[in-house]
Formats: C-alpha cells, sequence, structure tokens
C-alpha cells in the first residue's frame, strides 16, 4: 500500500488549443449563390499528426480538407482546408498508453471544436453550416494498429 501512495499520479489534459492553417475558397462566388438546384457532392480527407515537444507534452493536430461540389454542373463550391491543433499534457503516463491517447483520446476531445470552426467558416462563407461527421478515432486507431500488424507480419 506504501508503494501506491508513492506512485506519482497520471495527469492528462489538453493545455491550449490553436488553428495552425485555415483556407476557404470560395471560387465560384458570387454566381454560385443564384445557381438553380444544387446538390452538393463532399469528399472530406481527415489526417492526424502527433509530435512530441518536450517530455510531457504533445502536439495533436486534425488536418481536414474538404471539397464540396455541385452534382449537376461539377462547379466547386467551396474548398476548406484546416489544421486545427491542440497541446496535451501527459505526465506520468506509462508508455504503453501513449499510443492510444494519441490516436484515440485526444483527437476525440479536439475533434468537436474543429467541427465547429468548419462549420462557422462555411457560413461565414455565404454557405449552410458544413457539419462533419462525427468520427470514430477508435475505430481509425485500431485500424491503423491492424494495417501496422499486418505490414510487420509481411517483412517476417
Amino acid at each position: 500500500m506504501a508503494d501506491e501512495a508513492q506512485q506519482p499520479r497520471p495527469e492528462f489534459r489538453m493545455q491550449k488549443m490553436y488553428i495552425k492553417d485555415l483556407s476557404f475558397e470560395n471560387p465560384h462566388a458570387p454566381e454560385v449563390f443564384s445557381a438553380q438546384g444544387q446538390e452538393p457532392s463532399v469528399e472530406v480527407n481527415l489526417q492526424l499528426n502527433n509530435k512530441k515537444i518536450d517530455d510531457e507534452n504533445w502536439e495533436v493536430a486534425l488536418q481536414i480538407n474538404a471539397k464540396v461540389v455541385n452534382k449537376s454542373d461539377k462547379k466547386v463550391l467551396f474548398i476548406l482546408e484546416i489544421e486545427h491543433a491542440a497541446v496535451f499534457l501527459m505526465k506520468n503516463i506509462p508508455e504503453e498508453h501513449i499510443a492510444p491517447l494519441l490516436g484515440v483520446d485526444c483527437p476525440t476531445l479536439l475533434f468537436p471544436f474543429t467541427r465547429q470552426i468548419v462549420s462557422q467558416a462555411s457560413i461565414d462563407g455565404g454557405y449552410v453550416p458544413f457539419m462533419m461527421e462525427p468520427v470514430n478515432f477508435v475505430a481509425l486507431y485500431q485500424n491503423a494498429q491492424k494495417k501496422k500488424q499486418e505490414e510487420a507480419e509481411k517483412k517476417d
């Protein structure tokens, strides 16, 4: 029991959130706003990046590229690109827990804020709110781990 009292408590929290890059392109404005029968087609790409800042802090960044095109005439309505990041404190966390925190917990905490920024940017661009679907970071992490394991097995 005395050993447990001596163990430093794990700490995990978001320290600071910030936009690293934000771009909204509205290439066919204002003509696009008067076009009839717009049925948008959406292509969204999401990338998750992280880097160690020091012994206790990590930066986790969501990079999202969204392209919205009118299905009928294939004109681009808008293109939105964002890199939204946060610094996370991870103190006294066992090494085996770092990767799941970086791949699941950190982006899960960050994503709702990223989603709100994207939504507001589309409104400010003259469109209805662009609401990205929620992301299952657990499934993405598990798929990435499975892919790494399969690649490692191929090398053996």
